[in-house]
């Protein structure tokens, strides 16, 4: 029997830096194997969120819950903190996150950078993971790079070694927050094609996006923001091609004619 219990949820989340409250209220939930998609303006709260479910941010007020277990905090508003520590380390090692800028280690090769967390954070056997990582380069479609260097790569070849780090911690769900804003039209389909692959595979992905096109092909479910609050969610066949609310309307026309 599949297992009802969602992978990722949150329950009227809030979160402020200072007295400019970004998130005002968000409820999502990401079942075992959807792929949701954020979409908004710039500002729109989008990115806030993914980094407030991965707990690199703190919310103020309202539930993140991994797997059915909410987070624990301590402590209330602005001064509400995680309160354990392990459990922090827990849930973000099951929800690796895929960032616009790579974020890879430059002194290290490609290959070292995906085996390096399975090794170090997990403590994984360090020939097992190494075989592993090789998979998951040959997956991503750049194997042959195990031993360049990040910047002998391409944009688009970093972002998929940075994808392959991900899978190496063999996480439950994947979160990409702008995975190909930084990248050249030719070298954001190179990602496309690796995130539509992953999504076919039934992986469990929340995708912050630009890409409309992409966040219609892959996605289960897409969620518009506007101002820190959900404006319109659905199928994507329903919110691209029947737009109810007039700021998606506007929105999606200013993006699609861009």
């Amino acid at each position: 029997m599949k297992d009802a219990t969602p992978v990722i949820e949150t329950r009227n989340l809030h979160k402020a830096y200072g007295t400019l409250e970004v998130i005002k209220g968000v409820d999502i939930t990401a079942q075992r194997g959807n792929v949701i998609s954020l979409i908004g303006s710039s500002g729109s709260g989008k990115s806030t969120i993914l980094r407030c479910i991965n707990l690199l941010e703190d919310s103020q007020q309202g539930d993140i819950l991994f797997k059915g277990e909410p987070v624990r905090w301590r402590g209330e508003g602005l001064g509400r903190h995680p309160a354990d520590p392990k459990q922090v380390l827990r849930i973000r090692t099951n929800l690796a996150m895929v960032f616009q800028q790579f974020n890879l280690w430059a002194h290290l090769s490609i290959l070292q950078n995906v085996m390096e967390a399975p090794v170090t954070v997990l403590g994984r056997d360090r020939a097992e993971v190494e075989e592993a990582a090789r998979g998951y380069l040959d997956k991503v479609g750049i194997g042959d790079k195990c031993d360049a260097w990040p910047a002998q790569l391409s944009g688009g070849q970093q972002q998929r070694a940075a994808i392959a780090r991900a899978l190496a911690m063999e996480p439950e769900a994947l979160l990409f927050d702008e995975p190909t804003s930084a990248l050249d039209p030719e070298l954001e389909q190179e990602v496309v094609r690796v995130i539509r692959d992953l999504a076919a595979e039934g992986r469990t992905m929340m995708i912050v996006t630009h890409d409309m096109r992409m966040a219609a092909d892959v996605s289960d479910h897409v969620i518009f923001l506007h101002q820190g609050l959900i404006e319109e969610e659905g199928p994507p066949d329903a919110l691209f091609g029947q737009p109810k609310s007039g700021r998606l309307q506007q929105f999606l026309s200013s993006t699609m004619a861009a």
